[in-house]
């Protein structure tokens, strides 16, 4: 029997799951134990109901549980629950690698024969199905090995790929590093994230330096860095990298395992940037809750990376393009388009910017507000500019408590970001918002009268 409350499913945890995964402070109210989800509310085991600013992590873009995706995973588990990865296929697979195909390469390819200047052939994609967002990442990193025959990777400070030991190798944190280094081989190279226009000079003579000096056949970025604390680079970046990669025969890999699926504001961010990369890496949004990530490249690029196969594939799983996702996936991208939620997504990230912006700062911190669509960012910090991380976590608690769903990012955690369902509404937002501007003057009150 599945335990009936909080503290019966912490103390399972405690003594059976695996320490360094569950944070764990009872004191504080952490975590609570999720039992239901609708929309962009969450119940826990208690019956407490919670507003999801983060959408799990960005998954639930067409809100939980949206009913059409739901229909679609339950009809299909019904009738096949399993196929054999890169063995029997099924017709979803197909169907859903096409998808892919469409809402990436062919679709960029018509924007711009429509805007530019000449016209190019109808370009393709081809796909390799993975289950999480890092094997995504590394079945990119094994393409680019295969085309180029260069080893090496180039990403960026504050970057987060993922953690298996491919991607984390291109991941900068040391946080998830250190421990595992002597294990690591060091074929990740790191430059500076830039963040300003200011910054973009010193990135590219640093990227180009790399190419130069190392055998590097990718350069792998997050068009903007989620965990590593919400940032937007300039708008010349993209294109930067674009001309770099062309110039040093490397390729363009883009992380868009959490920005992308309308996250952004458009279908996928490098779209902000009018650039198209050689890889592109999804995951999170794209089955709305099913495990279900993809590697989409050029089809000419696959086509060269990869042998055809002899009856034994040198990269699979065996649960390679899960039916239940794949037609979570077609359902929810049905959903986002009918929906038109990349659009609705950039409208409604004015609101939350604005209101983000709009904050009086608690007690002596500073804040600053940075956003996208519906990812954004408040950094809390000292007056000197330090990270102010026991208020931002404190002010997360408080907000827990009061019904509201939020989580840290940046490398000291001291920057709450907002993630939440492409359908949230305007009303839920200015609920966030006024909560969060009380907890602040409540913050501001209790320093005064220390």
């Amino acid at each position: 029997m599945a335990p009936t409350s909080t503290r019966k499913t912490l103390d399972l945890l405690a003594r059976y799951e695996s320490r360094n995964v569950t944070f764990l402070d009872p004191d504080a109210g952490w975590p609570v134990v999720w039992k239901k989800s609708r929309g962009c509310q969450v119940w826990d085991i208690e019956g407490r109901r919670y507003l999801d600013l983060t959408a799990a992590f960005g998954v639930c873009a067409t809100g939980h549980g949206n009913p059409r995706v739901v229909r679609a995973g339950q009809k299909q588990m019904a009738t096949l629950v399993h196929a054999m990865g890169d063995v029997h296929p099924h017709p979803l697979k197909a169907l859903l690698a096409r998808e892919l195909s469409r809402i990436t390469f062919e679709r960029w390819t018509r924007k711009a024969n429509r805007t530019g200047n000449h016209k190019s052939s109808p370009a393709t994609g081809k796909t390799i199905f993975c289950n999480s967002g890092f094997e995504a990442v590394e079945s990119a990193l094994k393409t680019a090995l295969l085309a180029t025959g260069s080893p090496g990777v180039l990403a960026f400070e504050g970057a987060y790929h993922g953690l298996g030991y491919g991607a984390l190798s291109a991941t900068h944190r040391d946080h998830f590093r250190a421990p595992f280094r002597s294990q690591l081989k060091s074929f990740g190279r790191f430059a500076p994230f830039p963040k300003t226009e200011g910054d973009l000079k010193k990135t590219e003579e640093e990227i180009r330096r790399a190419l130069e000096k190392h055998p590097i056949g990718a350069v792998l970025v997050e068009p903007v860095q989620g965990r590593g604390g919400i940032h937007i680079p300039p708008p010349g970046f993209l294109p930067m990298l674009r001309r770099v990669c062309d110039a040093h025969r490397a390729l363009l890999i883009l992380d868009e395992v959490l920005t992308g699926f309308g996250r952004t504001g458009t279908w996928f961010a490098c779209e902000h940037f009018e650039t198209v990369p050689d890889l592109i890496c999804l995951g999170k949004a794209l089955t709305g809750g099913f495990p279900l990530s993809a590697c989409v490249g050029r089809a000419e690029l696959m086509d060269r990376a990869w042998p055809a196969s002899n009856g034994e594939a040198i990269h699979t799983s065996t649960f390679l393009g899960h039916p239940v996702g794949c037609a979570m996936a077609l359902a929810q991208i049905k959903e986002l388009r009918d929906g038109r939620l990349p659009g609705r997504s950039a409208r409604i990230g004015k609101t939350l910017l604005a209101g983000l912006k709009g904050l009086t700062p608690p007690g002596h911190c500073k804040l600053q507000a940075r956003g996208i669509g519906l990812m954004a960012g408040l950094e809390i910090t000292e007056p000197d500019g330090a990270p102010a991380t026991a208020t931002a976590i404190k002010i997360m608690q408080k907000m827990l408590q009061r019904g509201i769903l939020l989580l840290p990012e940046g490398e000291h955690g001291n920057i709450l970001s907002f993630t939440p369902p492409l359908i949230i509404t305007e009303a839920e937002l200015d609920r966030a918002l006024n909560t969060l501007q009380k907890l602040f003057a409540e913050y501001s009150d209790h320093r005064r009268n220390r």
